[in-house]
């Protein structure tokens, strides 16, 4: 529910750190064709050169708007977002996602956005306005607003904006957070007034290799915006029923660490690195939820999903893109080979120490060098 679109088809960026391959159409192809995905969402669905092209798709027929919103483009639901950049006085910046029903609202949405900020092409744009100011937009227009990466140090509502969030927002109009690479249920329930929110996650894809490496599974009744906001408020049996969700340690921002000299320093360290006397050490999501936490570690809500561990296919050592392709070829989609292909047969493509390291991850047994200031952690062969 967090991809990127790099640029237009006329070759005019959008996000700027995203690959220029993620394109709407390169990204549809690639989450219906290759992930196996059935619901995704855009978040820069607010650019007006990528609405062009959607109506494009729309008029050709190549794509089709669900009565009850979302667009359908072959077996994919594409459900339309923005992320926007809010930075309340005297605090730090952070992401917001917002999500619309039809396209038509979108297109409201980008109207309000284009008198608030420098260039509303471009995804992830500082606005002129509250947070507040945001949601009351927001419920006008039918939508929903989800924090983004919540923990994260840089533009997460926790990580770098409050430490509650009653501090900044109508806390009772935010149905669903995200959780963010670097931290899973276990942790994000140690923060009490999070326990009736549900929790997404989501892969924050800049390149096409990175959707999918985040998702949940939902229990919905068709693909379409009424029945995943209905999963989104976990009502009329719908919700999420499982988090599928990178091995905390993997994310870039889990330990506390110099991002000069990359060393680990203690939770609770300040100011210049102890190592290299750089003045930027990052803390790490895990210190900063210890920080926050008025809850024990590992009690969840009863309406808490379980949370599966995924390590992706590119954070297996030895898996290029030449096996990638030959796992894709044999097996279909990144979903089969991560969950379903019994292991002898991925050994018949893969050899016997990456099946091993596939059966590993899906156990959650690998072991792993944790990542921080701003590195991915790494999977350690044994």
């Amino acid at each position: 529910m967090h991809i990127h679109i790099g640029g237009t088809r006329s070759g005019k960026p959008v996000k700027i750190t995203a690959s220029r391959q993620m394109t709407l159409t390169r990204i549809l192809e690639e989450a219906s064709e290759r992930k196996g995905m059935d619901v995704i969402g855009i978040i820069d669905a607010h650019s007006p050169e990528v609405q062009e092209e959607l109506i494009d798709l729309l008029e050709s027929g190549s794509a089709l708007e669900h009565e009850d919103g979302g667009i359908t483009y072959k077996e994919t639901m594409l459900i339309l977002g923005s992320e926007v950049e809010i930075k309340e006085a005297d605090r730090g910046e952070a992401h917001f996602l917002v999500y619309m029903p039809r396209l038509r609202d979108m297109q409201s949405f980008t109207q309000w956005l284009s008198s608030r900020c420098k260039n509303v092409q471009l995804s992830s744009q500082r606005i002129r306005a509250s947070l507040r100011e945001l949601q009351a937009c927001v419920a006008e227009l039918g939508g929903l607003i989800i924090p983004a990466h919540i923990f994260t140090p840089h533009k997460g509502l926790y990580g770098s904006c409050t430490d509650s969030m009653a501090e900044v927002m109508d806390p009772s109009m935010i149905l669903a957070v995200e959780l963010g690479l670097s931290a899973n249920t276990a942790m994000a329930d140690c923060l009490s007034e999070l326990h009736n929110k549900t929790f997404l996650t989501n892969s924050d894809a800049h390149s096409l290799g990175k959707i999918g490496r985040e998702y949940q599974s939902m229990c919905m009744r068709e693909r379409s915006y009424a029945e995943w906001e209905k999963a989104i408020r976990r009502v009329e049996g719908r919700g999420v029923a499982v988090n599928y969700g990178l091995q905390p340690e993997l994310g870039k921002y889990h330990l506390t660490a110099c991002q000069g000299c990359q060393s680990f320093v203690p939770a609770d360290a300040s100011g210049r690195c102890p190592e290299c006397g750089h003045k930027r050490v990052v803390r790490g999501v895990a210190a900063r939820i210890e920080q926050l936490a008025d809850s024990p570690y590992g009690q969840h809500p009863s309406h808490r999903p379980p949370y599966v561990e995924q390590v992706p296919l590119d954070f297996i050592p030895g898996i290029g893109p030449k096996l990638l392709q030959k796992l894709y070829d044999t097996f279909g989609t990144q979903m089969n080979v991560l969950h379903r292909v019994e292991r002898d047969e991925l050994a018949k493509v893969t050899g016997e120490k990456i099946a091993d390291l596939i059966e590993k991850a899906r156990s959650g047994t690998l072991s792993v060098q944790a990542g921080a200031a701003g590195t991915y952690g790494k999977i350690v062969r044994e």
